[in-house]
């Protein structure tokens, strides 16, 4: 592999996770109960921190603890998934709209089942949770299959000449 492709693939990881975070976002905000839950559980967290902030105090260290939680969760969630499919299919020489953005999205949705060990349902709204990391990978694998993944497997690129007449 070039210095221009592993810079090409580094680049379009960035740009494809940057795309998942953000569809994952889009995504809990649409949906009504992760967003009642984002509500109440972020901005209770949140304003708790902030008010410990202003009154001089350090923040409560289960607070830090658990943004730093969430914080690892989602860089699970946005980052592996399309870093895994994009070496798998560099190394590969996929080409396929299809692996990109299928398999990005069908990673993102079953790590949190593989997470728990492959347990059964753990909630109702569990099928909604699965479709919006679904999308959200699926967002991550076209954008990465749009800035590096059609090229993956082709060799460098050669000048031919006209030929003289």
């Amino acid at each position: 592999m070039s210095l221009g492709r592993l810079l090409a693939v580094a680049t379009a990881l960035l740009m494809a996770i940057a795309c998942g975070g953000l569809a994952l976002g889009i995504g809990v905000v649409l949906d009504p109960v992760l967003r009642d839950l984002l509500g109440t559980l972020g901005l209770s967290g949140l304003e708790a921190v902030l008010s410990d902030l202003a009154e001089g105090y350090a923040p409560d260290p289960g607070m830090i603890e658990g943004a730093l939680n969430l914080g690892r969760a989602i860089l699970l969630l946005v980052a592996v998934p399309p870093a895994l499919n994009a070496v798998v299919g560099e190394v590969l020489r996929f080409r396929s709209l299809a692996w990109y953005g299928g398999a990005t999205g069908l990673l993102t949705a079953l790590l949190p089942w593989l997470m728990r060990g492959g347990a059964g349902p753990a909630g109702a709204g569990e099928g909604r949770v699965t479709a919006i990391l679904f999308c959200a990978g699926g967002v991550a694998g076209l954008v990465y299959w749009l800035a590096a993944g059609r090229f993956a497997g082709r060799g460098a690129p050669t000048m031919c000449a006209a030929p003289r007449r």
